[in-house]
């Protein structure tokens, strides 16, 4: 076994409790792993780079919707009044700062999610532990039959990604244009990405393509 494989496999206790736990009788355990949390926050750049603009136009909206820049709306006007309308209008703006805000701050909520992630290799299969945002973890198991297309990325450091699967789905924009969107699944931001795909291939895929 390649050295350094199991590096940063020690788990936090929650963590280790679901992996213990999810391991059925005769299944042997061979890898445990998390994502690195500064590589999945890296992620996060295009979307803070996205959030800038638009909560620069939020708050500069907010701002002139108020009065705050160019004079105020409503002055001197009771609620029963037209501008009482208008001294409440600049709240329809804050949804939009905090939309914004929420990108501003996406590296985070990524390194947190990182945190609270954790894979695992069994002579079975690969299990991913995937923590949802809004609380919760999404478990995932693939067999052998299900990682015949895996591929791997890997970053000058040894840390990369192993993928299992992407699921593409389809949408439409605030235009009426069609949008694709795809997620990846599989061991996402680990160190010693090449000698994990090594491991899995020998344990899961003999006599597969290397």
């Amino acid at each position: 076994m390649a050295a350094g494989v199991f590096d940063n496999s020690s788990l936090p206790d929650d963590l280790d409790a679901r992996v213990r736990a999810e391991i059925r009788a005769g299944e042997r355990l061979v890898w445990v792993g998390q994502p690195r949390p500064g590589r999945l926050a890296r992620g996060a750049i295009p979307i803070v780079l996205f959030g800038i603009p638009w909560t620069a136009f939020a708050v500069f909206w907010m701002a002139a919707a108020s009065g705050a820049l160019f004079g105020g709306f409503g002055e001197n006007n009771g609620p029963g009044e037209v501008g009482g309308f208008f001294t409440w209008f600049p709240l329809f703006g804050l949804p939009f700062v905090l939309i914004g805000l929420g990108m501003l701050s996406s590296p985070y909520w990524f390194w947190r999610q990182a945190k609270r992630t954790c894979y695992a290799l069994t002579d079975h299969r690969a299990i991913l532990w995937q923590a949802n945002p809004c609380g919760g973890v999404t478990v995932r198991s693939y067999g052998p039959e299900a990682l015949d297309k895996i591929h791997r990325t890997e970053y000058a450091d040894g840390c990369g990604d192993l993928v299992f699967e992407e699921a593409v789905s389809v949408g439409w924009n605030s235009k009426g244009h069609r949008t694709t969107t795809t997620t990846r699944y599989g061991f996402m931001a680990i160190d010693n990405v090449r000698e994990v795909e090594e491991l899995l291939r020998r344990v899961l895929l003999p006599g597969g393509d290397h």
